[in-house]
């Protein structure tokens, strides 16, 4: 069985393997697009006749496009789909007029977990351009709180608690097999006032830090991002990263949506390279979307 065609309508990252690999479902040739459409009409002209369709995390495809696209019985994000809320594509619309939509997942968290190590070991011991006390100290008996404890979250904890961390978490649902390996799970208030150090792990367009949480978690701190987009308030994290010791740890993706202005304050450690993303990823996203498709057809 072969979709009538198969679209890639952004630049999904798939490895030339994986292209050629889709031509074996699709009865035309697969028309690869480099770049994000610059609209909803360049997209809906992308997409066509198509059945079926493969988009990264940086394409919208939204409920009027869906529409328009009557011939589409598959949707294959080559990006995670953490929830309907957070995707970047209609998904609860899109399956009601039954077409599949998939995604994937656990394929870029190694990196993540590879970044946000170092670079707390570079700050907590001063090996970079800067250190977060006045004495090197180590991670061991350092209270670490992880807001979120999905597949990069227990990554994070597997990592630290061979180190000697404390590790407290919150997330919206009780993890209890990880709380018999050492982690202990506090109400968001309690694990801010009693972390030194915090590590968000969200779905994007998630909102969960404001003011007053700011001021829960106090001075001389440190908060890592990796999330796709700002888990919190820039306003607030503003304030916040002015008190004295506070220091802000962002990826790529993390600190995408910083303003220039957030990004140029003392004690913002923000790079430009995302965390997730490596030759090992690009490998195990390809097959992932890969391995969805070939689903559908069985």
């Amino acid at each position: 069985m072969k979709f009538n065609k198969i679209v890639c309508v952004d630049h999904t990252k798939l490895e030339d393997w994986a292209i050629e690999e889709l031509q074996e479902f699709s009865e035309a040739k697969v028309k690869v697009y480099k770049e994000s459409p610059d609209s909803e009409k360049e997209l809906i002209e992308r997409i066509g006749d198509a059945e079926a369709v493969i988009v990264s995390w940086k394409t919208q495809i939204p409920e009027n496009v869906i529409k328009e696209c009557s011939n589409l019985k598959y949707i294959g994000m080559a990006c995670s789909l953490y929830d309907d809320e957070s995707a970047n594509v209609a998904v609860d619309f899109a399956r009601k007029q039954e077409i599949t939509v998939k995604g994937i997942f656990d394929y870029g968290d190694p990196g993540v977990i590879e970044f946000i190590v170092s670079e707390l070991i570079r700050l907590l011991h001063g090996f970079g351009e800067q250190q977060w006390r006045k004495m090197p100290v180590e991670l061991t008996d350092k209270k670490i709180g992880i807001i979120g404890l999905g597949t990069t979250g227990k990554m994070l904890a597997e990592a630290l608690l061979p180190l000697g961390a404390d590790l407290y978490y919150f997330s919206r649902s009780r993890k209890k097999e990880w709380e018999t390996k050492g982690l202990q799970y506090l109400s968001l208030e309690e694990l801010l006032k009693t972390s030194e150090i915090i590590s968000l792990h969200l779905p994007k367009n998630t909102k969960i830090l404001g003011e007053e949480e700011f001021k829960t978690f106090g001075a001389g701190k440190i908060l890592i991002n990796t999330s796709l987009g700002l888990p919190f308030e820039e306003g607030a994290f503003e304030n916040w990263i002015k008190s004295e010791g506070n220091f802000g740890i962002f990826d790529g993706d993390g600190g995408a949506s910083l303003s220039k202005e957030t990004k140029g304050l003392n004690r913002v450690i923000s790079h430009k390279k995302s965390a997730g993303w490596s030759a090992e990823t690009q490998r195990r996203l390809s097959e992932k979307v890969l391995e969805n498709l070939k689903d559908y057809f069985k």
